[in-house]
């Protein structure tokens, strides 16, 4: 037992140790990144780095599995060069047992992720992106989805239109049991408009089976009320506003994304990208525990035996093609060619087994 947790402590000493660094590093580029965006006029030296502060926890958790693997390859070089590895394997300890405290470790660290980290990072997401368009003097969401359905807002210079909608299509350009409300830019209501459905065209929407109320400078809007069997209200708003508006899954809590997801498909909008979302956030603790394996698989060995900085580069290199190859499926998963669960849990569960066999073969074969 004494000698797991002096395992467990150190390979977390040196996860904590290598985020410490990498969380510098990314600091400084995004600072750097922001200052080449932002006008150093309008912008100040404060509200850069409290952007880069803001989005300092997107790029640890983006990057959490490169950084296990890169704190395994730490914690192993270090014992290899002290020999307290060889004195471990020559107390009759197989690989797999002497993994088993970094193991438990890591998992911990996932779920910790999970339930603690990932709602920081939504939090700090919204944040971010808030204050970005601030900062950039642009429009934010112009869309909110609630149990009653779905919102719209679109405006210019000579006011705003406000959008409810009962459902919509899955591109968010025909929607279903809407009303338009029409505000000056003093805020008064100008018109409202119910139509049984709405389609988005360039420049405008097209409404079938409309009625329009005139509501201001009138006493009874009913008996200035008009029916229209086609309508049309000028628009600036885009299909790729529209889907932009519900942000990136990852601005969302793990715990309310469910209800999110419901809410989307209630509405009639595709919540793949979400789903997908959900499941590979599931799917963290047993990716984290992909890459230790990887990582001991390559470095679990006495730097006498030489060949030390291929076997690094070997690791890191099996490291970086697991994590593109769970993006890609991740990108797969989103566009609907492969099944959700499948993008989600194939790529770690693939790379858990790959990692063992890598690893009875150097170790224990």
């Amino acid at each position: 037992m004494t000698l797991h947790l002096y395992i467990a402590r150190r390979f977390l000493w040196s996860f904590l140790l290598v985020a410490g660094v990498m969380a510098m590093v990314f600091l400084l580029l995004d600072v750097v990144e922001h200052i080449r965006t932002f006008d150093s006029n309008t912008v100040g030296m404060i509200a850069i780095v409290q952007l880069s502060l803001l989005n300092l926890p997107t790029w640890i958790a983006k990057t959490l599995p490169l950084l296990v693997i890169l704190a395994t390859v730490t914690m192993f070089l270090g014992l290899a060069r002290s020999s307290e590895m060889v004195v471990t394997r020559a107390s009759g300890r197989s690989a797999l047992l002497t993994l088993s405290a970094p193991i438990i470790t890591i998992f911990l660290i996932g779920l910790l992720a999970l339930a603690a980290f990932n709602p920081i990072v939504a939090a700090t997401s919204k944040q971010y992106q808030l204050l970005s368009s601030h900062l950039r003097s642009a429009s934010t969401s112009v869309m909110s989805l609630s149990p009653e359905g779905l919102w719209l807002r679109q405006g210019n210079r000579a006011g705003q239109t406000v959008i409810h909608a009962q459902r919509s299509e899955l591109e968010g350009t025909q929607l279903y049991g809407v009303t338009f409300f029409s505000f000056d830019t003093d805020g008064a209501v100008i018109s409202r408009v119910d139509a049984a459905s709405a389609r988005l065209e360039p420049g405008r929407w097209s409404l079938t089976q409309a009625k329009v109320w005139t509501l201001s400078n009138t006493s009874n809007p009913e008996k200035s009320a008009v029916e229209r069997k086609v309508y049309w209200i000028s628009s600036n708003l885009t299909q790729k506003q529209i889907q932009d508006s519900f942000g990136a899954p990852s601005s969302i809590q793990i715990w309310e994304l469910p209800g999110f997801i419901d809410q989307l498909e209630e509405a009639g909008f595709s919540s793949r990208q979400h789903r997908v979302w959900f499941q590979m956030e599931l799917a963290t603790p047993l990716s984290l525990i992909a890459m230790l394996l990887i990582g001991a698989g390559f470095t679990m060995r006495h730097t006498r035996f030489g060949r030390t900085g291929l076997m690094v580069l070997l690791a890191l290199m099996f490291g970086f093609g697991i994590y593109f190859i769970r993006n890609f499926a991740q990108i797969l998963g989103e566009n609907g060619q492969i099944p959700v669960l499948v993008a989600a849990w194939t790529p770690p569960v693939a790379a858990v087994l790959l990692s063992l066999g890598i690893l009875l073969h150097l170790e224990d074969g």
